[in-house]
């Protein structure tokens, strides 16, 4: 079986395929990886000489080439988006093109070539904040910010092509991922590396803001039992287990890079900063047998080890990051 990942070159999109490489079974998938090479995906992540996977540099709003990889596949797992909400409220337009206007262009090619399942990888902030509780799949969509609309908006239409047309949809929104080749503009890896360069950190506001934090690996764990057991037309929450404030998880950043809160900036809040997110994944625990494997503590002790040990990987990033003026 033929299965395109698109995004792949990124963080999760690119643990995701090593994990299916990992797998050495006789019918273990053939991957082709599409990937614009933005500045967040690099080939560094892949295994390009693994004789399972090919990579073709490309964008999901190429409807040609799109086209041409979908006649070649059985399956897709559509991992590829605008991603980091503060550029969404400087400049949406990538955000609609890319979220929106890629996914319908992947949507129609699989619907004229019969690829099934569809797995659209979405998030949680697609609930907006939740003040108590946890939101399932069943809640209305409240996104608060750029990013997040153009997230509930490719989530809908992907549903909508399973409605409308009964292509074998299924999304997935999962809570907030770190580890190893995330990345270094997202808050996990941002710290780190600052902390790690005798640098300070940006902590927006009073750090009240919390989040559930799910381990990448955990992540792709979910999807692929999204993709082997789930069913057309369903949505599936995946979430970690471990909810934190941004100040409480400063402090455990703090703690394993051996610094003090004196290397803390309180820096103006974002705009529309929702308050906290969390999800119900019991759902994907019941149907699916979806677990989270990786204690956090562990976790966040081993990917600051990986940061700490693979300088030679986020340097050039964030010098690449610093001179087109994105970090």
């Amino acid at each position: 079986m033929n299965l395109l990942v698109t995004g792949a070159a990124g963080f999760i999109g690119s643990t995701y395929v090593r994990t299916l490489l990992a797998d050495e079974a006789s019918d273990a998938p053939r991957i082709t990886v599409l990937d614009k090479l933005t500045y967040a995906g690099t080939l560094d992540n892949l295994e390009l000489d693994h004789p399972r996977l090919e990579f073709v540099q490309g964008d999901i709003r190429d409807a040609e080439l799109v086209d041409k990889l979908m006649a070649d596949v059985g399956q897709v797992v559509h991992f590829a988006a605008e991603s980091h909400v503060d550029r969404s409220i400087t400049g949406a337009d990538d955000f609609v093109l890319t979220n929106v206007v890629g996914t319908q262009t992947l949507l129609d090619a699989a619907l004229r070539h019969g690829v099934a399942p569809f797995v659209h990888i979405s998030t949680d902030e697609v609930y907006g904040s939740v003040s108590t509780g946890s939101a399932t799949e069943e809640d209305l969509l409240r996104p608060s910010s750029p990013y997040s609309a153009s997230k509930a908006s490719s989530d809908l239409l992907a549903l909508a092509y399973h409605h409308t047309h009964g292509l074998d949809v299924r999304v997935t929104r999962c809570s907030n991922n770190y580890g190893p080749h995330q990345f270094p503009e997202k808050v996990v890896p941002l710290f780190i590396s600052n902390l790690l360069d005798g640098k300070n950190v940006p902590l927006y506001g009073e750090g009240r803001n919390v989040r559930d934090w799910l381990h990448v690996e955990d992540h792709c764990q979910g999807v692929d039992l999204v993709r082997t057991r789930g069913r057309a037309g369903e949505v599936y929450n995946i979430g970690g287990g471990t909810e934190l404030s941004n100040s409480e998880l400063t402090g455990l950043l703090l703690e394993a890079c051996g610094a003090d809160w004196d290397r803390v900036d309180h820096v103006t809040d974002r705009k529309g900063h929702d308050l906290r997110y969390s999800v119900d994944w019991t759902k994907a625990r019941t149907e699916l047998g979806y677990r989270p494997r990786h204690d956090f503590t562990a976790g966040l002790a081993d990917t600051v080890a990986w940061y700490r040990d693979n300088r030679a990987w986020w340097e050039p990033l964030k010098r690449r990051a610093a001179l087109q003026g994105t970090s």
